[in-house]
């Protein structure tokens, strides 16, 4: 549907109104191209096996590659970010071996829910007063949330491939509405990466072939997330005490000096994570890790995931007295987490060899 321009100038300045109203920090809209340089980005990714066991996309991928893919008739995107930045240095976490270091974005409630529900109300006040017709996206659906979000003006891909925004540095999350109406759009982000390389010197496993190219096999947030079994032994040691995701690349972008503590109280730090110790860690059993991780994204990866990146953060922790928590798992009823234990207990020797 293709309103006059005053028409659809005034109806983009009332959403972005109402989307800051709604809890949204930042709001933009992109016309949906013809084509778009994404797509063949995207197909080179799973050319190239990139993709490792994420195999929904490729299986997604004639969806995936772009918006009208999968929805023929929708027109413009509109693209809202929350930001969900953190109150210290994700870096920090590191620092303390004997406890497991947890991704910003996983430390509070699941923003899918939060979103979700902000676009839903979003969609039905925009249906209210034009009708038309929308789809809601968060994350799960085959769109690529990022490259819109560029289109939209709301930050550019950096050469990490994540969003980075001049207002809130790395931590942004997205969501989108795809409608059918043609509205007024904003300019698209120009990148401002320059010569920085630092996102892809930091990635303690080389996973950036090349900049703007990610090897999601030797990503440690898809090690921890989304790899099922035991982690390539050329990895673990690079893992450190990360049990969940990995910040390094978004943490050292120089942008971050712009970006702001979340607004949202839900995307604050749980109190669970303040007691996070390696040693208790390793004895949650799949009732305890249910009820420990309940509305958080962890939940999602299952106690055996879960555990098993635990004892690769206690092999690595260099301390021998956590190789008690270790041999505790060796007779653990998942492999993953059993090989895990082994590999833990033979590094934490070593280390009681030498200092005894």
């Amino acid at each position: 549907m293709v309103l006059p321009v005053s028409e659809q100038n005034t109806m983009r300045a009332e959403w972005k109104s109402k989307a800051l109203d709604l809890g949204f920090d930042a709001f933009g809209i992109a016309h949906i191209p013809e084509t778009w340089t994404a797509s063949e980005r995207l197909k080179a990714f799973i050319d190239l096996d990139r993709h490792g066991e994420m195999s929904w996309m490729e299986s997604t991928l004639d969806r995936r590659v772009h918006p009208r893919a999968m929805w023929p008739e929708a027109r413009t995107a509109i693209v809202l970010g929350c930001n969900y930045g953190p109150e210290t240095d994700p870096m920090q976490a590191l620092e303390d071996r004997n406890r497991g270091a947890v991704s910003v974005y996983a430390q509070g409630a699941d923003y899918h829910d939060i979103i979700k529900r902000r676009l839903k109300a979003f969609a039905r006040w925009i249906v209210a007063n034009q009708p038309c017709d929308l789809k809601v996206f968060v994350d799960t659906a085959p769109l690529m949330e990022k490259p819109l979000a560029a289109l939209a003006g709301l930050g550019w891909q950096g050469k990490h491939t994540n969003l980075v925004s001049r207002e809130f540095g790395s931590w942004l999350f997205l969501g989108v509405i795809l409608t059918t109406l043609e509205v007024s759009s904003d300019e698209p982000s120009s990148e401002h990466c320059g010569v920085c390389r630092a996102c892809l010197d930091i990635c303690p496993t080389k996973a950036f072939p090349a900049p703007y190219q990610l090897d999601a096999r030797a990503c440690i947030s898809y090690l921890t997330i989304e790899h099922r079994g035991p982690v390539d032994l050329k990895y673990r040691s690079a893992m450190g005490n990360r049990i969940y995701g990995c910040d390094d690349c978004l943490a050292v972008c120089p942008w971050n000096k712009f970006a702001q503590r979340a607004a949202e109280h839900a995307f604050h730090r749980r109190p669970q994570l303040d007691s996070n110790g390696l040693a208790e860690l390793s004895e949650l059993d799949d009732a305890a890790f249910r009820a420990r991780f309940s509305g958080s994204p962890i939940k999602r990866i299952g106690r055996d995931r879960f555990v098993r990146n635990v004892l690769y953060a206690i092999g690595n922790s260099g301390d021998p007295s956590l190789i008690d928590a270790a041999r505790t798992r060796l007779e653990d009823t998942d492999f993953a987490v059993r090989d895990a234990a082994d590999w833990a207990v033979s590094c934490l020797s070593k280390i009681a060899s030498v200092t005894s």
